[in-house]
């Protein structure tokens, strides 16, 4: 009996859970990739406006279907969502200034949204890569350099008190 209804959870959860997909639509032009990755193959580019069904999200990505295809997408470039005409470039200002003032949301509640880290099945999926690491080191610049770019940014070194470790 315990085996049937797993088998009858199993099935749900193939087959139904794609049914409740969430409809969004695309807020700023972005490619829609096979991978969520940004070096991923481009399949198709998504305009603003146009419409998606959002199917799970990893990390920054949204897994999504548009356009016939399926493919993932920045989660910052979709809004979740129905959209009744195309967003204009003039409402996505206005959102960004009503969110600057502290005006956003029926509520005037401001909202951020952020990113976690990689989850516990990423850690253990992660493999070296010296050429990003090689990426990554090539980035760095020289005390010397950034004392320079602070002063024609005119900013101002401030001493910080470091804040004590938790207590466990």
């Amino acid at each position: 009996m315990r085996v049937i209804q797993w088998l009858i959870y199993i099935v749900l959860m193939v087959f139904v859970a794609p049914l409740f997909a969430e409809p969004g639509y695309i807020i700023r032009s972005s490619d829609l990739m096979d991978e969520p990755y940004r070096d991923a193959v481009s399949l198709v580019e998504l305009e603003v406006g146009s419409p998606v069904e959002i199917i799970k999200r990893k990390g920054g990505w949204l897994k999504v279907e548009s356009a016939g295809k399926t493919g993932w997408v920045r989660m910052s470039k979709i809004r979740k969502g129905k959209v009744a005409t195309k967003p204009t470039a003039g409402g996505e200002a206005k959102g960004v200034l009503n969110l600057a003032s502290g005006r956003s949301g029926t509520g005037n509640v401001v909202s951020a949204t952020g990113v976690r880290g990689l989850n516990e099945e990423e850690l253990k999926e992660a493999k070296f890569s010296a050429s990003e690491v090689e990426k990554l080191e090539s980035f760095s610049v020289s005390e010397q350099k950034a004392t320079r770019f602070a002063q024609a940014g005119k900013l101002v070194a401030r001493e910080l008190e470091f804040i004590p470790a938790a207590v466990k």
